[in-house]
């Protein structure tokens, strides 16, 4: 469907697609300058990840300016891309290029479909230089902008959501937003200043979808939101990157207090897998089920943690989207419930929805063995 959509495509002329009104000047999270017109009204989401920000900004027709996206979007959350749908049946015709990386988006691709911007992800930055695709883009007019929605609670979040404001002409919104995420994250970074102890994290990156334990995080991503939130992340002891594979017997022998899976409806990259269903609507219940006998695998089945009920589930794309501020708040009411008790995220996560999203809240993006 891409090819014949592309096709369409060339026959907007890129001069016509960038008819825009006035001129102004973007620093993007890479700390490039970049000169273009703006608002923009043809947008390229090079990571279809990158489509969680235009919910909180323009509710009303969040899409409306995408002319393509990478397909991840669906793939890695099928639960939520089918939310959207149902809201915006008119999505299911934007046109996708497989992976979401710069790898997998051709220069003629991007330029074909005449947009006014491809946004990527700042991860990606080394990828689009060696490809060409940034070059390439610059040499048709085309501006790059680097946006960094993968350092949970770090100012480049921030930036991120301010610089699609810009784009779109929708700094207000933008601001309300942050003051809003702003202050759910200060609920748990302020208390946690006072606490001394810090329990043992095991973090497993997607787990059940890769195949035996354990993919794991270590400085930054989730890891970054285990420090934020009174813990200590197993992998920083072991791990020289953000990401790495553990081993069951470094796990068993350093005795984490704390288990925390990432999981989502992975059902469009293993359909027989054994990850954990996360995600809007997830039956818990079943998640619940699928959690438990993960814990039945080596590297688990003896911990203390397994013993006390304190292992979880987490919807694995929290930690690359402005709603990172959501698993803070989980993973604090987890490391330390009794100071947190109070803490609500999943009242936070629908106040949320009914101030900023188009879409209803529907539970179903975390789940525990034992209480809190």
């Amino acid at each position: 469907m891409l090819h014949g959509l592309l096709a369409s495509a060339l026959l907007v002329s890129v001069p016509a697609a960038h008819a825009a009104a006035g001129r102004t000047v973007i620093e993007d999270i890479a700390v490039r300058t970049i000169a273009m017109r703006r608002p923009v009204r043809r947008l390229l989401l090079g990571d279809g990840a990158l489509a969680y920000v235009l919910p909180l900004l323009r509710p009303n027709a969040p899409f409306q300016d995408v002319v393509g996206w990478g397909e991840n979007f669906r793939n890695a959350d099928l639960d939520g891309y089918r939310a959207y749908l149902r809201r915006f049946p008119e999505i299911g015709s934007i046109p996708a290029f497989p992976g979401g990386t710069p790898e997998t988006l051709s220069a003629e691709q991007a330029i074909a479909l005449a947009p006014d911007a491809v946004l990527l992800n700042l991860s990606s930055r080394a990828a689009a230089a060696s490809s060409g695709l940034e070059t390439h883009l610059a040499r048709a007019g085309i501006p790059v902008i680097y946006l960094d929605f993968r350092t949970p609670l770090s100012a480049s979040t921030a930036r991120s959501v301010e610089i699609v404001g810009e784009l779109l002409g929708c700094e207000a919104r933008a601001h309300e937003f942050l003051a809003f995420r702003d202050t759910q994250i200060r609920r748990v970074t302020e208390p946690v200043r006072t606490i001394a102890s810090r329990p043992l994290v095991m973090l497993e990156r997607a787990a059940g979808l890769y195949g035996d334990c354990c993919l794991s995080y270590g400085h930054g991503n989730f890891g970054a939101l285990v420090d934020a939130a009174g813990g200590e992340n197993l992998g920083d002891r072991f791990l020289q990157r953000r990401f790495g594979a553990l081993h069951p017997e470094q796990v068993v022998a350093s005795g984490p207090d704390v288990v925390i899976v990432t999981g989502a409806n992975w059902s469009r990259y293993s359909p027989a897998g054994d990850w954990v269903k996360l995600g809007p609507g997830a039956n818990l219940a079943e998640s619940r089920n699928r959690l438990r006998r993960l814990m039945t695998r080596p590297g688990y089945r003896t911990l203390r943690a397994v013993a006390a009920g304190r292992v979880y589930a987490i919807w694995h794309a929290f930690y690359d989207n402005p709603y990172d501020f959501v698993a803070l708040q989980c993973l604090a009411r987890w490391l330390h419930p009794e100071r947190f008790a109070d803490l609500d995220p999943d009242a936070t996560f629908r106040e949320l929805h009914e101030r900023f999203l188009p879409v209803p809240y529907q539970p179903g993006y975390w789940v525990g063995l034992g209480a809190a």
